[in-house]
């Protein structure tokens, strides 16, 4: 790979800095770095990208590492397809997420609770969460950042199984790159996000999960509303 010489590198950084409206992530304030993102994630009506996911729970010796490919449709559409030797699809529809995991031959069905998804990955990614007026912002650089990325911590104002979250975001197209979640039971997990893909056309059987004849479901009414 050819490297660029010195000084147009430095000429590069500069207007690349200069587009992002500072010298590094850290210049933009965190209210305006969480305004841009949800400008960003209004102005899509979908995407695709692929993600790596590591997840540290506390009933696990060793953090579990997992890949695969997200799409995300408003208002309330999700798909995660886990690849590798243990596949398995999550899929949010209508309220409704199902679970199907090949190895099992299951296919679980359960209800969630609107209630739950302001504060929760899928509320931030599908756009439902209303950032600004959910959750308090600060500069927060957590290891492994990338060249001129805005680093935030957001911690939900109202009650939530998320303790908070860490964000990273790319002052290019400010679009999510990085999210870190850390719940109460004390578990953390984290998302990359690459090969972004805005506003594809989506097949219309995007978000269904095609089982086999002899497949077992399992319909779990979820947790009860008190």
């Amino acid at each position: 790979m050819r490297r660029a010489a010195p000084g147009k590198a430095m000429i590069g950084w500069i207007l690349l800095a200069l587009a992002a409206g500072g010298a590094s992530g850290q210049a933009v304030a965190p209210k305006d770095a969480l305004a841009r993102l949800e400008k960003t994630l209004a102005a899509l009506t979908s995407f695709q990208a692929d993600f790596d996911q590591t997840s540290f729970l506390a009933s696990r010796a060793k953090p579990l590492h997992e890949k695969g490919r997200l799409t995300v449709q408003k208002p309330d559409l999700m798909r995660w397809e886990y690849e590798g030797a243990e596949p398995k699809i999550y899929v949010y529809r209508g309220g409704m997420f199902l679970q199907y995991i090949p190895e099992d031959n299951q296919l679980i069905r359960q209800r969630l609770p609107e209630e739950q998804s302001p504060s929760d990955v899928r509320g931030l990614l599908t756009g439902k969460a209303r950032l600004a007026e959910g959750f308090d912002a600060e500069e927060s650089p957590f290891p492994g950042g990338a060249p001129g990325a805005v680093q935030l911590k957001l911690t939900p104002r109202d009650e939530s199984e998320t303790q908070y979250l860490l964000l990273e975001i790319d002052s290019k197209d400010w679009m999510v790159r990085r999210l870190v979640r850390f719940d109460w039971a004390g578990n953390k997990t984290e998302y990359a996000l690459s090969r972004i893909k805005a506003n594809p056309r989506l097949p219309k059987d995007a978000f269904e999960i095609k089982v086999p004849p002899d497949c077992e479901i399992i319909d779990d009414p979820g947790p009860r509303k008190k």
